[in-house]
């Protein structure tokens, strides 16, 4: 599914773009199935354990900036999580170490007004013990320069694990002013609806509000290499068993020399990156 090309480029840019992988069939029924949520949440006032909510939602005009793990609430989602496409490429990336599916979430960039996402490295979320993960993200609508692509600073993976905290506590963003990360040449990652990016997980990403009169939405898929085993989170075995979808060993974990940083103290407003980054000093797309 990818060339050689490919995968030089991912290892050396940290980031890829794969064209037409999914059939426009499969895009309607996800687009279907979004605004099935979207409109179910006009009976929803805050946050749940789905919802997360944009500032001005109301019953009126539901405004929704991310479904979380909407792969445990739809068969829809659920049936994109193991496609045998996008797993293929993962275990190319990754040298036949394995892929383990871990979770999913889906950033909605309504038409005008949908939320920025503050310059993060997902490493500084849930670091392991080697850095074979990587997001998924699965183009629901085009992507354009307008409507708030993710953009990602090529070789930033290579790179610091710069701080993701502010006052003290874990933030989910890093304060460009203090921390001064090179963003000079991030490149935004577009494409047609049915594309796919992949992104290491160490890369410096974000991405702009949607100012345009498109949507934006963005299917979000973190993978793991079999032996990648969680360093903060607590997790179980059998948890850890049950999104393993190739073969593999979870119980012999690949350790390299990898830089951490661990995100504790815990951010001070939960929920989702959007809150957690409501502590950033310095915010650049806002």
């Amino acid at each position: 599914m990818i060339s050689a090309q490919d995968i030089q480029r991912y290892h050396r840019d940290g980031f890829i773009v794969v064209e037409n992988v999914f059939p426009e069939s499969t895009i309607n029924d996800l687009r279907s199935e979004v605004d099935r949520f979207v409109e179910e949440a006009r009976g929803v006032s805050a946050h749940t354990e789905l919802y997360d909510l944009e500032d001005g939602h109301s019953a009126d005009e539901p405004r929704v900036r991310r479904l979380k793990d909407p792969d445990r609430h739809s068969d829809v989602f659920a049936n994109m999580v193991a496609h045998p496409t996008v797993i293929e490429i993962l275990d190319q990336l990754w040298d036949g170490h394995g892929v383990r599916f871990d979770q999913s979430k889906l950033n909605l960039k309504a038409a005008g007004f949908g939320s920025p996402v503050e310059w993060h490295q997902d490493w500084a979320f849930y670091p392991h013990t080697n850095d074979d993960l990587a997001a998924v993200g699965f183009m629901i609508d085009d992507v354009t320069l307008n409507n708030g692509p993710m953009m990602v600073v090529p070789g930033s993976h290579k790179g610091p694990v710069f701080d993701h905290h502010a006052n003290g506590y874990f933030c989910g963003g890093i304060d460009v002013a203090r921390e001064k990360p090179d963003l000079s040449n991030a490149v935004p990652l577009t494409g047609k609806a049915g594309s796919i990016t992949i992104h290491h997980v160490r890369a410096v990403h974000g991405s702009e509000p949607n100012r345009s009169g498109d949507p934006r939405r963005f299917l979000l898929h973190q993978y793991c290499a079999v032996d990648a085993w969680p360093l903060a989170k607590p997790t179980s075995f059998e948890e850890l068993s049950a999104g393993v979808l190739t073969d593999g060993d979870v119980l012999k974990p690949r350790l390299t020399d990898v830089p951490v940083r661990m995100p504790f103290p815990q951010a001070l407003n939960q929920g989702s990156i959007y809150e957690n980054q409501r502590e950033l000093g310095t915010t650049y797309f806002s």
